[in-house]
């Protein structure tokens, strides 16, 4: 005869166990309670839970209802021996809660991933790194755009094209706010200086002081303050001036 099982019998019987296991009793929570209790770090709310349950540790949560830590909750870890029904406080800690939603400090970067464009000041020193492959030290390597044999150092051509690549999608490169809005462009102003090779023919430098003054600007960049802008003041719609002095009466 086969066995017939009874789910809503297992059901019970494993709430049953877990009901009286010295990790997820009644006795348990308290204790866990009080030893969170202990530290004064703020209220301790309802049980909300046990999470990491092994054969000997598990790990209770409370809401934690703390000023300034909104997503957070306090955690007891509470072990157990195998065979004892005696309980120990391993470690408690305020910590964010499994959703996500605590306000949590940024993840380590590394220090030498640390720096960023503008990070540089005055009296400031930043050798560049043993590896940078923005450098080669001989000329005669492949890789190396040579404007003048004599330096120590020279830019590759990777070094050029992540440059050349920043200018272009920057805020003076051609898909830019004032580019779009521009009616001219950077090529055909008298303000616009080829920077030529080994950069190329689509950069150079801005030479009005009113607009990207001393900016390497790309070629089809463009602002309202272009050599051959024009004001069609015919069009200049203006508003009748008001005279203030007028009687009302």
């Amino acid at each position: 005869m086969k066995d017939v099982s009874h789910p809503k019998r297992s059901s019970r019987n494993r709430r049953n166990r877990q009901r009286h296991h010295p990790l997820l009793g009644e006795r348990a929570i308290a204790t866990a309670r009080e030893a969170l209790s202990e530290l004064d770090d703020g209220p301790i709310g309802g049980h909300l839970g046990v999470a990491g349950v092994c054969k000997n540790v598990a790990t209770h949560r409370f809401a934690a209802d703390v000023p300034g830590y909104s997503g957070w909750e306090w955690n007891a870890v509470l072990a157990c021996a195998t065979g004892s029904d005696y309980v120990t406080v391993n470690e408690v800690a305020l910590v964010p809660t499994p959703e996500g939603d605590a306000l949590t400090a940024p993840d380590w970067v590394p220090y030498t991933d640390r720096l960023r464009p503008g990070d540089l000041g005055p009296g400031d020193l930043m050798p560049p790194a043993p590896d940078d492959e923005r450098l080669v030290e001989d000329a005669e390597d492949a890789r190396a755009v040579v404007v003048d044999k004599r330096r120590k150092h020279h830019l590759t051509r990777a070094g050029l094209e992540q440059a050349t690549t920043r200018w272009r999608t920057g805020d003076f490169g051609p898909n830019s706010e004032f580019a779009e809005k521009a009616a001219l462009r950077c090529r055909t102003c008298a303000f616009y200086l080829p920077l030529g090779e080994p950069v190329g023919e689509n950069f150079g430098v801005c030479a009005n002081e009113y607009s990207a003054d001393g900016t390497v600007v790309h070629a089809t960049y463009g602002c309202g303050a272009h050599a051959d802008t024009v004001v069609d003041e015919d069009n200049d719609e203006r508003a009748a001036a008001f005279d203030d002095e007028r009687p009302i009466f």
